[in-house]
């Protein structure tokens, strides 16, 4: 294969394997970290502690109960003004609990497993169902920890079994073949980068310049992945409703892409250290020659001969 020829068609697939790295990082992640549910419900346990979502999920309990309250129990009405302080303040207390701990688990497993399971059933029906969590369970511990409290009225809260829609039917069509693609994107686009990079460099007529090349690709790969991380966050923040709180959205989200972040440091850092790593091993292959012309001391010069005499 002529010179020329190996040259353009190295930098093509090194090229392409730098752009695909962010995209397989993204879809891998997506395909694979967003759908184990023990790995989900570990990912989100640390958030039960976090200040802004367990106001948020007072605020959203002491709301709910307030509401079965108004529903069930007329003589309270009268009293909605003090109860509601008592609720959430109840509530609010609940959040610190181990038992709210073991709740939000229980609720975070529940629901991760209600939408993997509506996103992977392919029957026809099933796509004109929207996917319901019951809560009840939360609410009836939720109950039972303000009745050991002695809060007033705590034995009276109704627990109803109501489907709570996560995920509404019209969007599942949509959903379910978005993960599909994911879930064949999630595989192939990492295989796909490493298999360019590694034909890239093979092909390569000055193989270190073609690692050089890799490694900086790969390291902008991941600062870019770092920056699309950011940008979804400001954007997935706005777009929320502003009945939303945001600071819990924000802990949330920056939950779920820590592992995102964490592949976008690795590849920044192993990226610039494989660069430089290789320019230090050539500037130091460079040199050594140069050092051993300088400081050698040269050939000996041969021993003069005495001149010979002619026998007469």
């Amino acid at each position: 294969m002529p010179t020329r020829l190996r040259s353009a068609l190295s930098a093509v697939l090194i090229t392409l394997s730098c752009l695909l790295l962010p995209f397989g990082a993204l879809a891998a992640w997506a395909a694979y970290g967003l759908t184990d549910t023990s790995r989900y419900v570990t990912t989100m346990a640390p958030l039960a502690s976090d200040p802004d979502v367990r106001e948020a999920v007072a605020d959203t309990v002491g709301d709910d109960i307030l509401r079965e309250v108004d529903r069930h129990l007329v003589d309270v009405r009268p009293l909605r003004g003090s109860v509601r302080s008592f609720v959430h303040d109840a509530v609010r207390s609940f959040t610190q609990t181990q038992a709210f701990r073991l709740a939000w688990n229980a609720g975070n497993r529940v629901t991760h497993d209600a939408v993997l399971q509506a996103l992977r059933d392919d029957r026809k029906e099933a796509a004109e169902e929207p996917v319901t969590v019951d809560f009840a369970p939360v609410t009836a511990q939720v109950k039972r920890q303000l009745a050991e409290d002695h809060i007033p009225l705590a034995a009276r809260i109704p627990v109803e079994h109501t489907a709570v829609a996560v995920l509404p039917a019209d969007d599942l069509a949509s959903l379910r073949k978005g993960f599909h693609v994911l879930e064949v994107a999630g595989f192939w686009l990492p295989v796909a980068a490493a298999a360019f990079a590694l034909a890239g460099i093979t092909l390569a007529v000055r193989r270190r310049r073609a690692v050089t090349a890799t490694a900086l690709g790969a390291a902008l790969g991941g600062a870019l992945l770092g920056l699309a991380v950011a940008a979804g966050r400001s954007l997935t923040l706005a777009d929320l409703p502003a009945d939303v709180p945001h600071p819990a959205a924000g802990a949330v989200y920056d939950a779920l892409t820590g592992p995102l972040r964490t592949v976008s440091w690795l590849l920044l850092g192993l990226g610039l250290t494989v660069a430089l790593t290789v320019w230090l091993t050539r500037r130091l292959r460079l040199g050594r020659p140069a050092r051993r012309r300088r400081g050698s001391p040269g050939p000996a010069p041969a021993p003069a001969q005495a001149p010979t005499r002619a026998r007469v």
